[in-house]
């Protein structure tokens, strides 16, 4: 790890560094002390600030899991924009934490199956391609094992967790899949692509709900979960942040699949038609999306930040990459404009903070999650989550690489 006190003089020297002055389209939120950083770069400052040596809330419980993995690849992202090493230092210590000299995972517990557990193998990646340091392939290859042996429904999808038997989550596709492909297009796998393909279409076929076209959060195919539709298997609301996993993760694949599969057109079919459907949701005030996102104004019910942001990136980089009409850029414009005008403020310290973020939700375990309205507008938010803070970085290094903000 890097000397605490070096990160943060470095974190300091950059938030007050002059830049280029900020777009007219871009949002600046009153009392800002953001000084011209562009907002990507912003957000990860404030974050090594509050976290200065690895990206955890609760150092008694520092776990291999999700929210780390999702800060490393937004901060790998803001790297790459920002050309600044302080952010490629930061992950990397971040992830070298949990690694042995020969790539042991600490804290990871293969038999468990979680994809969850999954999503940390693409910076994996990435930092064994920058460095090909042989720890990085190992962890990798250790994360590809586990796929190998995930359990899976009679239809080959991939069960979320050993403890879920025969449940699949859209979170899972996130979790899981832009890793499987990246790793199959670096070691020349193609056979794997029609696997990954065919975990997003079994969610489609089975999670999406054909009147309103959004797609519910989890899908029992043995029917026995108390929150699973006996006709359908789904579980009973359409929570916002589950559908942006799922595009996220569409949006992601889609760098790697062969230009020439018969699967792109397939994937691409989906992000639009999910698109489309989450479009007509929009709040119309704020342009974005609530926590239970066909239910605004109900009692309970809240403008979501993560959710909203993983749409923002999702429709951004589909607009940019031309699998979504390019209106999408302007709806994700709006989308920023809306974040950063109701659910971003600045402390007294002038650091930013993501405010109204779902601190985390699932399906059935103990104490049992029935998948209810009242379950998912009842779980706490939590100020600067690193599901909300990840997404939202990613969103604005899309809509930086457009030129749209700065």
């Amino acid at each position: 790890m890097f000397n605490r006190f070096l990160l943060l003089f470095l974190v300091s020297s950059l938030a007050v560094a002059e830049a280029a002055q900020p777009d007219s389209t871009a949002s600046e939120v009153p009392g800002s002390a953001r000084n011209g950083t562009p907002w990507s770069a912003w957000i990860a400052n404030s974050l090594m600030t509050e976290y200065p040596h690895y990206a955890v809330y609760d150092t008694s419980n520092i776990i291999w899991d999700y929210d780390q993995a999702l800060v490393e690849f937004a901060f790998w992202n803001v790297w790459k924009e920002t050309g600044d090493s302080v952010y490629l230092s930061y992950l990397k210590s971040n992830i070298d934490y949990y690694l042995s000299p020969t790539g042991r995972i600490k804290t990871y517990n293969f038999d468990q199956f979680r994809l969850d557990d999954i999503l940390h193998g693409r910076t994996l990646l990435n930092l064994y391609s920058l460095t090909h340091d042989p720890k990085y392939k190992y962890a990798a290859d250790t994360l590809r094992k586990q796929l190998s042996q995930q359990p899976r429904t009679p239809e080959g999808g991939f069960w979320h967790k050993e403890i879920y038997p025969e449940q699949m989550w859209l979170d899972g596709l996130y979790m899981a899949e832009p890793f499987y492909a990246q790793y199959a297009a670096m070691f020349d796998r193609k056979q794997d692509f029609d696997d990954i393909v065919k975990q997003f279409v079994l969610m489609a076929k089975h999670a999406r709900d054909s009147a309103t076209g959004l797609m519910y959060h989890g899908w029992d195919y043995s029917r026995k979960q108390k929150w699973s539709d006996p006709a359908t298997g789904c579980s009973p609301v359409f929570w916002a942040r589950a559908m942006g996993w799922y595009m996220m993760g569409l949006v992601d694949v889609l760098d790697y699949i062969p230009k020439n599969s018969r699967h792109r057109s397939e994937l691409v079919s989906i992000l639009r038609r999910l698109s489309d459907s989450l479009v007509k949701y929009q709040d119309k005030k704020t342009s974005l999306w609530y926590q239970v996102v066909d239910k605004p104004g109900k009692e309970g019910n809240y403008l979501e930040l993560s959710a909203s942001s993983m749409f923002m990136y999702s429709f951004e980089k589909g607009a940019r990459k031309g699998y979504l009409p390019h209106r999408y850029s302007q709806i994700a414009l709006g989308v920023f404009k809306g974040l950063t005008s109701n659910l971003v403020r600045v402390d007294s310290s002038g650091l930013p903070v993501l405010t109204n973020i779902c601190s985390g939700a699932g399906l059935g375990g103990i104490p049992y999650r029935d998948g209810s309205y009242q379950y998912y507008t009842s779980v706490p938010r939590r100020d600067n989550d690193f599901k909300g803070a990840g997404s939202f970085i990613l969103g604005c290094v899309e809509l930086e690489r457009a030129g749209l903000i700065k």
